[in-house]
């Protein structure tokens, strides 16, 4: 996995005054911490961390992190957002080590075409989306993929038959449903067809 390059000033004031101040200055406090180094309180240029964040591996993006001149891997963890702007408003990156195992979540992508499933009028439900894995960093994919061109109704796929890259392996029970083929959805009851009649109807006049 490629790494990219992001800048973290280092040396900025706790509070949430001066929080709001790198905020309005288009910067984002955060905190770098890991193998055993004290947390490190820095601030990093907005525009600057949508664009190493904006690949495909997303929050599983690999960093060269620049703090003072010196150069540390890591990923960023933690990420807040404001409730109802969505931007970053804070973010902690943890320093890792190239032949260190560590957890992730990567995104599911289902491919194929289900042809069995859409000439029966059934619905692909996906159930899972994410996959906790554990591998070196660069094991981490982007993504998953799942071939559901084989997938029935009233079949599922689970985690097992997820190809894994070399090295990962999986955080959760490898049964655990993925994806299920099911029927056709079952048409409006009478009832349901009754009220919708009923309220489509004109009202009576006094």
């Amino acid at each position: 996995m490629p790494e990219m390059t992001l800048v973290a000033e280092p040396g900025r004031t706790i509070g949430t005054r001066p929080a709001r101040r790198l905020r309005a200055e288009g910067k984002i406090p955060g905190i770098v911490y890991g193998h055993g180094a004290d947390p490190v309180p820095v601030a990093v240029v907005a525009r600057e961390f949508r664009a190493a964040m904006s690949g495909e591996a997303g929050l599983n993006t690999l960093l060269s992190l620049d703090i003072g001149g010196k150069s540390f891997l890591a990923l960023a963890r933690d990420i807040q957002r404001h409730p109802v702007k969505g931007v970053v408003t804070h973010v902690d990156f943890q320093i890792v080590s190239r032949d260190e195992v560590i957890a992730a979540e990567v995104s599911i992508v289902l491919v194929g075409e289900p042809v069995e499933v859409h000439h029966g009028d059934g619905v692909v439900e996906q159930q899972l989306f994410t996959l906790p894995i554990k591998a070196v960093p660069s094991a981490i994919p982007s993504a998953l993929e799942l071939d559901i061109s084989g997938l029935v109704i009233g079949g599922s796929l689970k985690v097992s038959d997820i190809p894994l890259p070399k090295g990962a392996e999986i955080d959760i029970d490898p049964d655990t449903f993925v994806v299920t083929g099911l029927p056709p959805r079952v048409g409006t009851t009478e009832e349901e067809t009754a009220a919708v009649e009923a309220a489509s109807a004109p009202a009576d006049e006094g």
